[in-house]
This record gives structure tokens, C-alpha cells and sequence, in this order.
């Protein structure tokens, strides 16, 4: 039985029962603590949770799951992958153990001609846990398995729970038996190599607390709705039932590796394991990236990207070890879009995307493993010249730092080599780099690859800073730089770094953008300052262009920073941390800062925070910070010792060094008082009005508010309320009745628009019989087709087509129906069984119309659809639909 017939079985089984089909969730969804979906039940998680109440009683579905933690062992074994097909069954508040286990017996052992997967009832083993009596005399005494046959098992295996506090409860797991060729007699509990898990019913009915393992925590009580959540293993089922030992050797894997072994002119399964390693790598990855990429992965850096990265750069390195010397990623993506897409059409529809990003990502690395592969082997061999088993990490470091190998990789093949690799000395490394990096972000900014033209000014001294107190400052001109390099002079039209002995415009740090300005000299010279940035912390360089005269080394200047532009750097800074004195009053002293950016008239605030900030405690931030602008607050500035600061209570931010004299800046004694360098209001009541703009998350446990402050705040409020009271004067009623009179022109809009989508659904549906008189018999396949009304989606054109279908039943027809809606042209096809048996297929079908209107699609034999573009192609599109029938009749 093919794999695509046993998820059509699954579901028809549930649909029968009453259940809703669920179309698979996508593999990126918004959990925080998830980096793919990673089991079936993850997107109804919140209904189990109680967090929402689900839309149906009784749910099936078939979801797209992906697990990364052991990509490594993929391969190795026949029994690690990345990807999967979870099939499922769910009851919320509905029926519980005896329908679950009577619905998975059934499909299980039914007859194939009558739905069912026709397995063997003396192969199945059920188990259950150590004391649910109830379970266990279901299976004996209703379904009739022998007692000998069922297996009470412990928490570890038998009782199922998110991992922390909360739903939780007693499953029972169905084995299959796969003879004595695997293994010793016995049951699971004897022996999981013979007796493979292919189902798990878990009985949600209790709540758990916390716990130190998976079977150790507390049984809080029972739930108030006792739940059904199930999981069986599309492939495990697929390698049963058709008669193969692993899933890299049923019909939607093996064809990877025949394309594998195409390009390579290795074969698998000839005695080489390492071989063999390699060709399940390969099948195994290219599923699983082609199906990260349909749902919006890209290759990257970190988290998911990584992971994909990581997953196509191992395919591209197997290949290689293979033999393949021509680039073979394009083959293998396509390969899995053939087999795969009848399940899941975006693979189709979204083929050249897929392809791209793949082939793109497989000619960059193979220009990193050429370049990288020379050093690794030199490497290895001196390591074992020298009598050692580990590559040490200068050696990893060089590969990564010059070449782009990741550790993974590196690791990876001193495997192969026979080889260690000195983890400790690569971290160690690492760290240093890390380190320069934060001690050079300053240089990096401005492209200074050289530092030894600094040495001279950083051996000198640290320029003074004169800007807390003032914003003229007189100063000597040590030095110029231009691209790199000292210069003695520069003149009008020159961009050119400056330094100076001492100066009054604030260097860029603490997440406040620096000062901007000008440097004079006497009326005919006019440098214009536009950042100011640190080397090494303590020397500041002024970028600056010079708008007239000249400049040289030794001349007395005047360096002065805009007043306008230092009063609302001020306002910025100063409100950013009446906000974060707010954040930590309504949101507790878990608010702390991760990041800010504050210039003038506005600030952006990064905390940590693991849930989103309500609406009212948004307004009460708000309120909060604006009262203690209200309050007129008197704001200090003093220098102290860091541990009689910490003392104090002042807040040592994020990833901050500090010296041990540091400076506080105090806005109303306990209501805000923080380390900081930065440039201050001189009371509460100059940052102005602030307003808060927004709140998101910008990754995982943090979230960033950002807000308009003084006059900037004032003209957005100004803005905000031209606004409202243009809507009250447009829709004729007071400014506070606006917000009632837009949720009901709101409503009505949609009740129209459902009015509309009816009367276009009603109209369609009366042009059907329409449809079949104008419908054409070409030899014995009768086509029915044509351009319904517009405006409708794919979903009431299926709806439509499954009608036509339904009343031609007896005959042999295919039906290609169009719309024509926003400028796309959607289309769906389906065929009767004897067209079917015809050999006209709506997958196939929808493929070769498809580019008659400008588009393409996929889907099952008995229903696909595709979208294009060009409505103007529909007749052709149906000509060539009477040419195929022509062929098939």
C-alpha cells in the first residue's frame, strides 16, 4: 500500500466517525519554545491547554513534524530521521478511551476492501499502564486481544505529559510483531527491535505539577474535560505494509536514493556501510529541507537557518563522498517534489523557490568544502605525525575563522578520520575573538582594519569629555585620518576622521546615538560632525566633512554640538529611563533591560519579558512614566565606587564592563536610578510627553517598546487626533462615538461581503447544469468545464467541482473548472473513477493546464487545483483538456 493511500485511509477512517480533517499546521509556528513542530498534537496545544476553546468536539489530522536533536545518528542508523508524517486523532471533552482504542483497531485490523490497513490482529501487542484497569479490560474483554498479549507498563513509557505542569495522563502504545527474524519473543516489553510502536493513544485526564524527570512529578488531580490525543507514524506504518525494513526503503524515500545513486554511481545496500550512511543522509536531509524551505526557512546563521544550513551543507558533503563530482542538489529537490507534492501541492507550487534556494546554498559550500578540505587533511595527517588523536583548536578555529567550516562539520569529519577534536581549545578561541570584536565594535563601524594608526592618540591618553557641562569647547587637533591613514591636512570636500585633545560631542555607546556638530577654525574654515565614535573606549573620533576652508594637525578649534539635536538626544535618554522604571512597577523587576536606542525626540527599550504586554498594562507604563514626568523629579549625576552604587541600588545594566568608578544618574531618588554615560535632562519635566508607539517581540524572552518624546510626542498626538477628528467628521458623529461607529461600519462591510460571496456561490451553482448541457464527449470521456462566476476562491470552486462530480458519478468525466478573482485565475480539476481508470489523473491534469493561464498546481488523482495569472488562456486551457481526454479515450 502506498504511502498516499495510507494517509487518504487514516483520514476517510476519522472523517467516517465524525471527525473534521485539520490540514497540517505549518512547521514554523509562533512557540517561543519550539523550533519546529515536533509532534501532531503541537498546534492543538492551547485547546488542550484550556487556553482556547477548540472549534470542533472531534479533530483528525496529518502533520508535517521535523525533530533536529539527532541529525547526527541520521544515517548511522535505520531509525533516526528528521522528518515525519504524524497522523492523529483528537477528542476535546468528547469520547475517550474505549472510542479511541475501538477507531484505531479498527482501521488497524479492518479489511482492506472495507478501509481498513488489513493488518494481522495477532501481530498487534497493545500495553497500558501499570494500574488503568479500565484500559486493559477494553482491549481484553471488547476488542478481545488475549490478556498475554496486552503489557502494563510505567510512567517512563506509559504516561504522557507536556514535559512541565499541566495536562497529562495514561496512553496505551500499539506494537506490530515483525516476526522472529528481529528478535527474541516476548512482547515490547522484551524486545523493541521486533515489536515497533505504530500508534499512541494518550488518555489526557489528569494534571500534573512539577517534576524533576519523565517519571517523576506529582498527580495534582483530574481535568475538568478529559481529552483524546493520538499519534501514528505515517512511515513506520508505510515500512509494514509494504513489506520493507525501514523507511528508506518505501516508496516516498527510496526514490531519493535512486537519484542519489544516479549522480554518484555508488548502489546502496552493496556491503559498504559507510556508503549506506551517506545515501540515507541524503534522502533522508533533502525531505526535510524541501520542506523547511515550502514553509519560509532560509538558510542562515542561528536557529532555524542554521539547522536547514546545516541539514543541505550535509547532503552536498554525502554526495561528494560518494563520488558525485557535478553539483546534484537541483536533482534531489526535485525528486523529493515529484514523490511528495500529491500530499503536499505547495511543494509544486512553490518548486522553482525551493530549487533556488537550495542550489544557491549547495555552490556556496562547495566552494567552502574545496577550500576548507586541504586544510582539514593537513591537519589530520599532522596530528597523527605528531603521535596525537586530536586536531587541537587552533586548528578548528583556523578552518572556521578562515574557511567558514562550522565545529558540526569539523567534528564530523575527525570522526570519520578516526580522530578527536580539542572542543575546549576551539571555545576558548572563540571567546577571544568575541572579545576583541566587542573591544573593536567602534573601529569595525567605520572600516578600520589598520589600528596601529590609533596607537599613537591610544598611548597618549583618553580625550577628555567635556559635553556633560558644556557644548563649546575650545580644543587642539592631534590628529587626521583618512581611509586609515594619518594625514597632516584636509581640506573643503574631504571626509576625514578628527581627533581631538578634548571635546564637548558625546561618542555613540549605552544605546545613545552620538552628537552631531561642527568644528570651527576662525571665519573661513567649517568642519561638519556628523558621528562621533570611540576606539578602544577612550579615544573619540569625529567624522566630519569639511564644508570649507582647511584643517591641519596642531590648529586650535572650537568644537561645539548642536544645541537642538543635544536637547532631544537628552529627552531620549532621560525617557528611557522613565520607562524602564515604569516597565519594572507594572511588569516586576523581570523587566530588565536587553538592549535601547534612544536619539532625539525617541527611544526604543529592549527587556526581558516572556509574554506580550497587555493594552492596559501598556497604559499603565504609559501613565507611569508620564506622572513621573509630571513630577518635576530633579535628576543627579555623581561618580562613586561600583559596589557602593550596587549598594545603593542602582541598576548595572546588560552586558555591561564596568570600572570601579562609575557614574550614577539618579531621576527622583528611588524612582530611577541606573549606571549610565550618557547625557541627561536636568529635571523630569524637560524629557516632555512620552508616548508609547508599540510593543513586539524581537526574540525569544524579549520584547521591545518604542515611544516618541518633548515635541515629537506632541506632534504625534497632534497627528493622531487630525485624524480622529477627520473620521468624526466624516462619519458625522462625536470623536468619542467613533471607535462604535467603525466596528459597526466594520461589521457590516463583512456581512455584505458574505452577502456577496453567497450570491456569487448561488450564482455559480446555477450555472452548473449550464455546464453539463454545454459539456463535450470526446471519444468516452465526457469534459465539463468552463469560467464560473468571479470572485470565487479555490475553496468554492472544489465545492463546486465535488457537486459536477457527484452527478456524473457513472460516467467517465473530468471537470475543470475557473473563476477569476484580484487578478488571479484559481482552477480546480477532478475526475470520476473511470476517468480515473482512464488514466486521466487531476494531479496531472492541473499540471499540464496549468501554464495556459499562466500558472500551475498539484494535488490527488480525484481533486487537484492550481492558480495562474492570465484569465485570457482559460479556452486554451480547456482545449488542452479535450486533447487529453482524447489521448485517454
Amino acid at each position: 500500500m502506498q504511502t498516499h493511500e495510507i494517509r487518504k485511509r487514516f483520514l476517510d477512517h476519522f472523517i467516517r466517525a465524525g471527525h473534521t480533517e485539520v490540514p497540517s499546521a505549518s512547521l514554523i509556528l509562533d512557540d517561543p519554545n519550539l523550533l519546529f513542530v515536533n509532534a501532531g498534537m503541537v498546534p492543538f496545544k492551547p485547546y488542550f491547554l484550556g487556553d482556547q476553546t477548540p472549534p470542533w468536539d472531534r479533530a483528525t489530522s496529518i502533520q508535517k513534524v521535523v525533530r533536529t536533536l539527532d541529525i547526527d545518528e541520521v544515517g548511522k542508523t535505520t531509525r533516526h530521521n528528521t522528518f515525519f508524517q504524524m497522523a492523529g486523532n483528537f477528542s476535546f471533552g468528547d469520547y475517550f478511551k474505549r472510542e479511541a482504542i475501538t477507531f484505531a483497531w479498527s482501521l488497524l485490523t479492518d479489511p482492506v476492501d472495507q478501509g481498513g490497513y488489513g493488518i494481522d490482529p495477532q501481530r498487534l501487542w497493545p500495553t497500558v499502564y501499570l494500574d488503568d484497569d479500565e484500559a486493559y479490560a477494553i482491549w481484553r474483554d471488547e476488542i478481545g486481544v488475549p490478556g498475554d498479549r496486552i503489557q502494563r507498563r510505567g510512567l517512563a513509557d506509559n504516561y504522557w505529559s507536556m514535559g512541565v505542569p499541566g495536562p497529562c495522563g495514561p496512553c496505551s502504545e500499539i506494537f506490530y510483531d515483525r516476526g522472529p527474524d528481529y528478535g527474541v519473543e516476548g512482547g515490547p516489553e522484551a524486545d523493541e527491535d521486533r515489536y515497533i510502536e505504530i500508534w499512541n493513544l494518550v488518555f489526557m485526564q489528569n494534571e500534573r505539577g512539577e517534576g524533576t524527570s519523565k517519571d517523576d512529578y506529582p498527580i495534582l488531580g483530574p481535568l475538568p474535560r478529559r481529552n483524546i490525543d493520538t499519534g501514528l507514524g505515517i512511515e513506520r506504518l508505510a515500512c509494514i505494509l509494504q513489506g520493507v525494513d525501514n523507511v528508506y526503503e518505501t516508496d516516498l524515500v527510496e526514490p531519493v536514493i535512486e537519484t542519489a545513486e544516479a549522480a554518484t554511481g555508488r548502489r546502496y545496500g552493496a556491503g559498504n556501510h559507510d556508503d549506506d550512511v551517506r545515501f540515507r543522509v541524503i534522502a533522508d536531509h533533502a525531505r526535510t529541507a524541501s520542506m523547511l524551505i515550502a514553509d519560509g526557512v532560509r538558510p542562515g546563521n542561528d536557529g532555524r537557518g542554521y539547522v536547514l544550513r546545516r541539514l543541505l551543507r550535509r547532503i552536498v558533503r554525502s554526495a561528494r563522498l560518494l563520488g558525485a563530482t557535478e553539483p546534484t542538489m537541483g536533482a534531489f529537490i526535485e525528486t523529493v517534489r515529484a514523490t511528495m507534492s500529491p500530499s503536499y501541492p505547495e511543494l509544486d507550487l512553490q518548486a522553482e523557490r525551493i530549487a533556488e534556494i537550495a542550489v544557491t546554498e549547495e555552490s556556496a559550500f562547495l566552494r567552502t568544502l574545496n577550500a576548507g578540505s586541504s586544510l582539514f587533511t593537513d591537519a589530520a595527517e599532522a596530528t597523527r605525525e605528531q603521535g596525537r588523536d586530536r586536531i587541537s583548536g587552533a586548528d578548528a578555529f583556523a578552518l572556521h575563522d578562515t574557511y567558514g567550516f562550522p565545529i558540526d562539520l569539523t567534528l564530523e569529519m575527525a570522526a570519520e578520520a578516526g580522530l578527536q577534536v580539542d572542543e575546549g581549545g576551539f571555545a576558548e578561541l572563540m571567546q577571544e575573538q568575541r572579545d576583541r570584536a566587542k573591544a573593536d565594535a567602534g573601529a569595525r563601524k567605520h572600516g578600520h582594519a589598520d589600528m596601529s594608526v590609533y596607537r599613537e592618540f591610544l598611548d597618549r591618553g583618553p580625550t577628555l569629555f567635556t559635553g556633560f557641562d558644556e557644548l563649546v569647547t575650545d580644543a587642539h587637533v592631534l590628529g587626521l585620518v583618512v581611509d586609515g591613514r594619518r594625514v597632516p591636512i584636509a581640506t573643503a570636500g574631504q571626509e576625514v576622521e578628527v581627533i581631538l585633545d578634548r571635546t564637548p560631542l558625546y561618542a555613540e555607546s549605552g544605546g545613545q546615538i552620538a552628537d552631531v556638530g561642527t568644528i570651527t577654525n576662525g571665519p573661513g574654515t567649517k568642519l561638519v560632525v556628523r558621528d562621533v565614535q570611540k576606539v578602544a573606549k577612550s579615544v573619540w573620533l569625529h567624522r566630519v566633512y569639511v564644508e570649507e576652508g582647511e584643517i591641519a594637525e596642531g590648529d586650535e578649534v572650537l568644537a561645539q554640538v548642536d544645541p537642538a539635536w543635544r536637547h532631544g538626544a537628552t529627552q531620549g535618554h532621560s525617557g528611557t529611563h522613565l520607562v524602564h522604571a515604569a516597565l519594572r512597577q507594572v511588569l516586576g523587576p523581570g523587566a530588565t533591560q536587553a538592549g535601547s536606542l534612544n536619539r532625539p525626540g525617541y527611544l526604543r527599550f529592549d527587556f526581558n519579558a516572556n509574554a506580550p504586554v497587555t493594552e492596559s498594562q501598556r497604559t499603565e507604563i504609559e501613565e507611569i512614566a508620564n506622572g513621573a514626568v509630571e513630577s518635576n523629579y530633579p535628576v543627579h549625576t555623581f561618580e562613586t565606587g561600583l559596589e557602593e552604587a550596587k549598594a545603593m541600588g542602582a541598576m548595572a545594566l546588560f552586558g555591561e564592563n564596568y570600572g570601579d568608578v562609575v557614574r550614577v544618574v539618579d531621576i527622583g531618588g528611588p524612582f530611577s536610578m541606573e549606571l549610565c554615560g550618557g547625557t541627561h535632562v536636568g529635571s523630569s519635566s524637560q524629557v516632555g510627553p512620552i508616548t508609547l508607539l508599540g510593543e513586539s517581540s524581537i526574540g525569544s524572552g524579549v520584547r521591545r517598546v518604542e515611544a516618541y518624546v518633548g515635541m515629537d510626542s506632541f506632534r504625534h498626538l497632534s497627528r493622531e487626533r487630525a485624524l480622529l477628528a477627520g473620521l468624526a467628521s466624516s462619519l458625522k458623529v462625536p470623536s468619542e462615538q467613533v471607535p462604535d461607529r467603525v466596528e459597526n461600519l466594520v461589521a457590516r462591510l463583512r456581512d455584505a461581503e458574505k452577502q456577496l460571496e453567497r450570491l456569487r456561490a448561488e450564482q455559480a451553482r446555477a450555472s452548473i447544469g449550464g455546464l453539463i448541457d454545454s459539456a463535450v464527449r470526446v471519444g468516452d470521456v465526457l469534459v465539463v468545464g468552463g469560467r464560473v462566476a468571479d470572485g470565487l476562491d479555490a475553496n468554492n470552486l472544489r465545492g463546486l467541482a465535488t457537486d459536477l462530480r457527484g452527478r456524473l458519478a457513472s460516467d467517465t468525466a473530468v471537470i475543470a473548472l475557473f473563476s477569476q478573482t484580484d487578478g488571479k485565475v484559481p482552477f480546480v480539476v477532478t475526475t470520476t473513477e473511470a476517468a480515473r481508470d482512464h488514466g486521466l489523473r487531476a494531479g496531472d491534469v492541473v499540471k499540464a493546464i496549468g501554464p495556459a493561464v499562466g500558472g500551475r498546481g498539484g494535488g490527488k488523482p480525484d481533486l487537484a487545483q492550481g492558480s495562474g495569472t492570465d484569465a485570457t488562456g482559460i479556452d486554451r486551457a480547456l482545449g488542452e483538456l479535450r486533447d487529453l481526454a482524447a489521448k485517454a479515450g
